[in-house]
C-alpha cells in the first residue's frame, strides 16, 4: 500500500500558479515535495548552484585523504592526533553547516505561520 494514499486537488487562479511554478523550479523539488516542506512547517531553499556539488565533493575528497593520512600518522605515531582530530571535526562541521545553509529547507518563521491565519473575527 502507498504510504502516502491521500489525495488532494486544489485550483490556483494564473498569478498564482506562475508564482507557484517559478518557485517550485527555482527550489529544484517536484511540486508534490515543495508543498510537503510546506505544510510541515519548513521554506523549501532554492537549489544550489551546479558548482556547489562540485565543492562538496572536493571537501569530501579532501576529507577522505585527510583520514587516510590521518590513520597512516597514527600507525607511525608522527602526528599530533588531538590537534588532527580537532582539525577533523571542524571540517565535517564545515561540511554540514554549508549543507544545511544552501540545500536543507528552513523552518517557517513564527510570525509568517500566524499572520497567515486568518481572524476568526
Amino acid at each position: 500500500m502507498r504510504k502516502r494514499n491521500v489525495h488532494v486537488q486544489f485550483w490556483l487562479d494564473k498569478k498564482e500558479a506562475e508564482a507557484f511554478n517559478k518557485k517550485v523550479k527555482r527550489s529544484g523539488l517536484s511540486r508534490e515535495a515543495y508543498l510537503r516542506h510546506l505544510v510541515n512547517g519548513l521554506v523549501p531553499q532554492d537549489a544550489p548552484p551546479p558548482a556547489y556539488y562540485d565543492f562538496m565533493r572536493e571537501l569530501h575528497r579532501i576529507g577522505g585523504n585527510l583520514n587516510q593520512i590521518a590513520q597512516k600518522a597514527h600507525v607511525l605515531g608522527v602526528i599530533d592526533e588531538r590537534r588532527y582530530d580537532e582539525e577533523m571535526r571542524k571540517f565535517d562541521q564545515l561540511v554540514r553547516d554549508i549543507t544545511q545553509a544552501v540545500i536543507l529547507p528552513k523552518p517557517m518563521e513564527k510570525e509568517r505561520q500566524q499572520s497567515g491565519k486568518r481572524s476568526a473575527v
